[in-house]
């Protein structure tokens, strides 16, 4: 039975273009080096060690920052102890109007009253200031880190600039240390993300990120089984690049820098329509689609492929509609509104007290907690 799944599972016909077989793929001239699937696999344990470097880099390195930039974690008000809210906060933590008149009737409160008490205690679960700054530093120091290490061995490829050659000689590639590193890297990123999405600030766009993180997995995954591992780097690097201007751009946000985070936040928009609207789709895109075509073929693969890049455009586009409504905001009012995709609950003054102090001339900016992967990428 598992070596039926795993012959239909890994049919050739599937797989790999016409007149290509794992055989000879397993075997490659001296001093070259084709991809191995079952090498993909060590991105899973490493994914454990990217999450325990992300816990270890917000409590030695970017709760410090947040200290010196005066951003403390902050107290929330306290809902009143009520066992019986309490039980039905549990199982539901925003009941409807037939619940709040039964629960009025059995308490003898107010429905305000009863109204206000959730929204608090839904503001008790509200994860701090301080939490989401440590959360984008990480993600701004990774997808900085990784963009620089992309753009050091994309700009020496010939590929790179004639994107043709990522189809010369298809599948009998070479496969480079720094692709496989990159690769690794990526897929181990986003699977730690898959993780601690469940754990993270909640957003509104949750089950889109799951959806983008998932899209993204299986993409990484298969252009390495199919070794196109050329294409597979100028799509990550194209993502990860416009993601560094919107984690920048919170973690100004965060700090209380106004002016800087409206700043960051347009060049983020104009990065990411050039990005993911403009060289993601008319050149990456157009080269696995059209290029790839005309030199080796299509296959059975070749059109899952195509189809992921389809769903991670549909997303760009989605996205950069949102981005756009907040990024003219920013233009015209001088100021950046609050993201539609930000947290579910937003806090009122008279509900959350800090016990820190803000400098006297910063003034306080409303939340742009965005995550697109982009991150990536979130998002």
């Amino acid at each position: 039975m598992t070596s039926s799944f795993s012959a239909w599972f890994w049919s050739e016909r599937f797989w790999l273009p016409e007149n290509v077989s794992w055989a000879d793929l397993e075997h490659p001239p001296p001093g070259v080096e084709y991809p191995r699937v079952g090498d993909i696999l060590y991105a899973l344990p490493l994914a454990v060690g990217v999450f325990a470097l992300r816990i270890l880099f917000e409590r030695l390195v970017a709760k410090p920052c947040a200290h010196i930039l005066q951003i403390q974690a902050g107290v929330h008000r306290q809902a009143q102890s009520n066992a019986v809210l309490e039980r039905v906060y549990l199982s539901k933590t925003c009941p409807d109007a037939k619940q709040l008149e039964g629960l009025s009737k059995q308490l003898d409160w107010d429905v305000r009253k009863i109204e206000r008490w959730f929204r608090i205690r839904r503001n008790q679960d509200k994860p701090s200031i301080q939490k989401k700054f440590c959360e984008s530093m990480w993600r701004f120091t990774f997808y900085l880190g990784i963009f620089i290490y992309a753009v050091r061995h994309l700009w020496v490829s010939p590929w790179t600039w004639n994107t043709r050659l990522c189809w010369d000689n298809y599948p009998f590639q070479h496969q480079s240390p720094q692709q496989f590193y990159h690769y690794v890297a990526e897929l181990a990123f986003y699977w730690s993300l898959m993780f601690s999405q469940f754990i993270d600030v909640k957003r509104k766009d949750f089950f889109i990120m799951l959806v983008h993180h998932l899209a993204t997995i299986v993409l990484i995954t298969f252009s390495y089984a199919n070794n196109m591992l050329r294409a597979g780097t100028l799509v990550m690097c194209v993502h990860d690049a416009s993601d560094i201007f919107l984690e920048a751009a919170k973690l100004s946000n965060y700090a209380k820098y106004q002016r800087l985070c409206d700043g960051l936040f347009v060049m983020f928009s104009i990065s990411f329509f050039i990005a993911r609207l403009v060289i993601f789709p008319f050149w990456i895109i157009h080269s696995v689609l059209i290029e790839s075509w005309e030199i080796s073929g299509p296959y059975q693969a070749w059109w899952l492929l195509n189809g992921l890049l389809f769903v991670l455009q549909t997303l760009h586009i989605i996205w950069f509609y949102l981005i756009a409504r907040i990024a003219i905001k920013a233009i015209f009012k001088g100021k950046v509104a609050k993201d539609d995709r930000s947290d579910i609950e937003s806090s009122s003054d008279e509900e959350i007290h800090s016990n820190s102090s803000k400098h006297p001339n910063q003034t306080s900016g409303p939340n742009i907690n965005s995550n697109l992967n982009g991150e990536k990428r979130d998002h």
